[in-house]
């Protein structure tokens, strides 16, 4: 079986979206995704796209998607945020992850981007282990914020 790359199109939002809900349940909060195909359509196709993302296949069937958007980082300029990096449970260990991952770190040095940055879970053990490879700093020192409207 044969994984391929490419960026994620309106068509594939469905599949996307179930993606995004397999993540929530992974991390024990089903309840948390309001989000919508028809959102997610209108907030990365409609006039002014706030996200984009690539998609893994195999076999003709997505496997995993890298969500992010563009951050401003005060010190350092645009970066590049990865929201999520998902690969459905059934196709882990096969290399979809790492695709993903490097694409977004190429969208980034291609685009002249000062970086990338992200958020794990400090339970995620596995995901912690794969990004470490990679030589990433994952500052424990921050609190996350948020407000819910």
């Amino acid at each position: 079986m044969h994984i391929t790359l490419r960026k994620g199109t309106e068509h594939d939002l469905p599949e996307i979206l179930a993606l995004i809900k397999e993540l929530a349940l992974f991390e024990k909060a089903p309840e948390q995704v309001i989000n919508t195909v028809e959102k997610m359509k209108e907030d990365g196709f409609g006039a002014h796209p706030v996200y984009w993302f690539f998609v893994a296949e195999e076999d003709g069937k997505i496997i995993g998607t890298a969500i992010y958007y563009l951050r401003y980082s005060t010190w350092k300029g645009v970066r590049l945020y990865l929201e999520d990096l998902i690969v459905t449970e059934k196709a882990r260990g096969k290399g979809a992850g790492k695709l993903l991952f490097e694409a977004c770190i190429n969208e980034a040095k291609t685009k002249g981007y000062s970086g990338m940055v992200w958020q794990v879970l400090d339970w995620n053990t596995p995901a912690i282990d794969f990004y470490k490879r990679y030589g990433a700093d994952l500052d424990g020192e921050w609190l996350n914020g948020s407000l819910e409207f």
